[in-house]
């Protein structure tokens, strides 16, 4: 029986056929290039608009100046997301040479390699972007309970060019998130049955 390109063994397991296994294994490797590429650009741009912001005022003829390494939630998400820019460029080279050579599927150990290396930088991208935005909130609105001053009241362009940084890094977040899944898909399906490759791939 065959619908759809899914056909059924004789233990009534749906299997995919080599044809339509290949379709989605580039569409998916496709995804996950695009994701990767897309985190370079997001990340770099996060940590320059972090990096790179500073503003100065004057108080009572003393000059103020804030930058992004007064707050160790900022460092923290420069770092994260220059790690996650790099990591991502790396393994964006490993797609287009995958690719290009026309492999599908790659080896248990790599594959592990991949899952691992992209859970560990969803957790951190989560993880920096979670301080982040709890210190924004905190310099935009301050704290009453503790004496906190707003201090965006006092420094709007730097916190402007903060929250523009933070939305970049929350779009790094979610696309390192995706990517986990993508990773996970290709992971898992190496222990799916598959006695001779991509052509006999068991769902």
């Amino acid at each position: 029986m065959n619908y759809l390109g899914v056909g059924v063994s004789s233990g009534n397991v749906a299997v995919f056929h080599g044809t339509s296994l290949k379709v989605i294994d580039r569409r998916v490797r496709l995804v996950e290039l695009v994701l990767r590429f897309a985190i370079c650009v997001l990340g770099v741009l996060a940590a320059v608009l972090i990096g790179t912001d500073t503003q100065v005022r004057e108080i009572f003829t003393i000059q103020k100046k804030a930058k992004f390494t007064d707050m160790k939630a900022l460092v923290f998400l420069v770092i994260a997301n220059g790690i996650a820019a790099s990591y991502s460029m790396i393994q964006a080279l490993r797609c287009v040479v995958s690719m290009v050579r026309g492999s599908v599927l790659f080896s248990k150990p790599l594959a592990w390699a991949i899952f691992s290396g992209d859970q560990v930088m969803a957790y951190v991208t989560l993880a920096a972007v979670a301080a982040a935005a709890q210190s924004a909130v905190i310099a935009k609105m301050g704290q009453p309970e503790l004496q906190w001053m707003k201090i965006c009241g006092m420094y709007e362009k730097f916190c402007n060019q903060v929250g523009e940084g933070i939305v970049s890094a929350l779009l790094v977040c979610i696309s390192m998130v995706v990517l986990s899944v993508i990773s996970a898909f290709s992971l898992f399906r190496l222990y799916n049955g598959s006695n001779k490759g991509e052509s006999n791939s068991r769902w």
